[in-house]
């Protein structure tokens, strides 16, 4: 096999699994996780049951590759914060990572590579499902690890480092579940910011 055909198939594997994690989502959402079987996304996705299976163990892991897309961008914006003060810019990342996002099309709002309807319908689904739970606390744990190596880079003590991406990452979690507890009160970057500022006292590197 060669490199452009290896290349190729790593694309088609990679879009196959897109697709499969966007019906998982959008099912959760209209329904419910416990409500929504493997066959009905392998349905919706337009792939076999086999197909399915091929790519996730769960019908809950399904949904882990869209919310990475989103702690990858989290990530993202991080690093390219540069050098400036991390007390200001952190709630600013996580503002724009939690947007209301406005175009000429039209309103739509998107936070974590989800519309924030889908990832409501999602989020409500976490305490009554351990599994989906699971697959929720491993993406953020995976997130949290990997901001923790990008503030290293930027020249923080690894105590610092920790303590910091800890309680970035738990703040854009603890936002969005209580949001989604409570859909009517403030939105999903607002708590974030105020649980930042709320757990980020006295830590250190932040200037």
């Amino acid at each position: 096999m060669t490199v452009e055909t290896s290349t190729l198939t790593e694309r088609r594997k990679a879009a196959t699994e897109r697709d499969i994690a966007a019906a998982a989502a959008t099912l959760f959402a209209e329904q419910s996780v416990t409500g929504v079987t493997a066959e009905q996304i392998a349905a919706r996705a337009g792939v076999s049951v086999r197909t399915f299976y091929r790519y996730f163990a769960r019908k809950e892991d399904a949904i882990a590759p869209i919310l990475s897309v989103g702690a990858q961008r989290w990530q993202e914006a991080f690093a390219e914060v540069g050098e400036r003060s991390l007390r200001a810019q952190i709630p600013a990342v996580i503002r724009a990572q939690l947007v209301e996002d406005r175009s000429d099309a039209g309103e739509r709002t998107e936070t974590e590579g989800l519309e924030l309807d889908t990832m409501l319908g999602v989020l409500r689904g976490l305490d009554d499902d351990t599994a989906m739970r699971d697959v929720w606390l491993r993406v953020n744990d995976d997130s949290e690890r990997r901001l923790r190596v990008i503030l290293q880079d930027r020249g923080l003590a690894v105590w610092e480092a920790t303590l910091l991406a800890t309680v970035a990452t738990a703040s854009i979690r603890v936002g969005l579940e209580q949001w989604a507890a409570d859909p009517d009160g403030p939105r999903p970057a607002a708590r974030a910011v105020d649980a930042f500022q709320a757990m980020s006292q006295g830590l250190r590197g932040l200037d």
